[in-house]
């Protein structure tokens, strides 16, 4: 039986590997540019990381979560998203320390997993982007984070892209709102699906976020959150939504709005593409919000913080689709070809001078014949091409050719010592 790779993972080969390091070195230069700095935290956690941050009634806990119990009998899970992790380690390494300067902002680049139905831009192993800011309850701390997810989508390039967002108020206002819920479903408790009767007694926002038909026909007319915001609330609400405003970032009031995970307090948003070549309605790429009882939940100080995580996935598909120009095979700077008597080992020390100077340089390690490196230097998209033969090598003089336009130099040996003057000459 051929061996091959489990359902809802994916080979990223060689040939797509290249757009995926573009995105990630993009968006790891644009954190840097805000002074986050990256974290790296474990594949796999103890189970209750993941069960005490998202929810035993959540949808990941519950049905998607990849869990078990390893060789030493301890309950592990697959990280199914990049917060809790990060969370986990703030409070294990003491990052809340007087020491530490706050906030004290993160960002990560995850690989993830739940088990759930692989479809486009959605398999069982998947990626997250995101960032993490830790201890200040600023309406400028959240509008950063909204202001870095904006920007940095412009900056990729996605288009039509809709910022949606909500606020979960505090603690009573949740408490209040659950209570109006359970007031609202439970003379329809009957007609529900199955999963959200079961939401009902544990986490009634939880049917807010159903797909089933059967409970779509009653959110209409549900309870909205906006209406039990407190007076605290409801000005910091305000005060986000003007400074929004004033930066010119556009945004939608979507009262639906709720997020799949329990940790959410505040303000919450999702930017959504709308893309008719990918999906039938409005997508969600980015989502995020304010969680100020997270680092409690693992006996860390109170400390607030605010997020957000992009599926790296759906961001590809949407990036392929609306900027395919980012994708490009730039190609190689050069390639060396060689004929004759002791050239090979003059191009591979002529391709790692380059290398050194930093540029980008290949040779043919099979050492075929010269039409063949021709084609190879083709193939791999090079923009010139160095010819060394017997003749150059005794000469000391070596011909240059641009592929673009057939454009050719001599040089020296010595000049491959200082290329960039040399491509100034072949540039001009």
């Amino acid at each position: 039986m051929r061996v091959q790779k489990p359902k809802g993972t994916v080979d990223i080969l060689p040939g797509d590997s290249g757009s995926w390091e573009k995105v990630e070195q993009i968006a790891r230069d644009f954190f840097k540019r805000a002074n986050y700095r990256e974290i790296r935290t474990p594949s796999f956690e103890n189970y209750e990381v993941f069960s005490r941050s998202s929810g035993e009634t959540s949808d990941v806990v519950e049905k998607e979560m990849y869990d078990f119990n390893d060789k030493g009998g301890r309950h592990i899970a697959l990280r199914p998203e990049g917060t809790a992790g990060v969370v986990r380690a703030y409070v294990e390494n003491k990052l809340y320390g007087p020491d530490v300067v706050k906030p004290f902002n993160v960002y990560y680049i995850d690989n993830t997993f739940r088990y759930e139905r692989p479809q486009a831009g959605r398999q069982r192993e998947f990626h997250q982007i995101g960032v993490e800011s830790f201890g200040s309850n600023s309406a400028f701390a959240d509008v950063e984070t909204i202001m870095m997810g904006h920007d940095l989508l412009a900056e990729l390039g996605v288009k039509n892209y809709e910022l949606h967002i909500n606020s979960l108020g505090n603690a009573q206002v949740r408490q209040d709102y659950h209570d109006a819920l359970v007031n609202y479903f439970t003379p329809i408790k009957d007609e529900l699906s199955e999963d959200s009767q079961r939401r009902l007694e544990k986490n009634p926002l939880r049917i807010l976020d159903s797909k089933a038909d059967e409970d779509k026909k009653f959110l209409p007319d549900a309870p909205k959150i906006v209406d039990y915001l407190d007076e605290e609330s409801r000005n910091n609400f305000n005060t986000i939504t003007e400074m929004l405003d004033q930066l010119g970032i556009n945004y939608v009031l979507d009262d639906d709005l709720v997020r799949g995970l329990d940790y959410y307090t505040g303000i919450i948003f999702e930017f959504m593409v709308e893309d008719k070549n990918l999906w039938e309605s409005a997508t969600t790429i980015l989502g995020g919000g304010r969680y100020n009882h997270l680092v409690e939940e693992f006996d860390g100080p109170q400390t607030p913080a605010v997020g957000f995580g992009i599926g790296e996935e759906r961001l590809m598909l949407v990036l392929k689709q609306q900027n395919p120009s980012l994708f490009q095979d730039s190609g190689i700077d050069f390639f060396i070809t060689n004929i004759g008597e002791g050239t090979g080992m003059k191009a591979v020390e002529i391709a790692r001078s380059l290398r050194k100077q930093g540029f980008k340089a290949q040779y043919d390690v099979d050492q075929k014949k010269l039409k063949a490196q021709f084609r190879k230097a083709d193939r791999v998209h090079a923009k010139y091409v160095i010819t060394l033969g017997a003749k150059e090598l005794e000469d000391g003089v070596l011909n240059i050719k641009r592929l673009e336009d057939g454009k050719t130099i001599d040089l020296s040996l010595d000049d491959l010592n200082d290329m960039q003057t040399i491509m100034k000459k072949l540039e001009d």
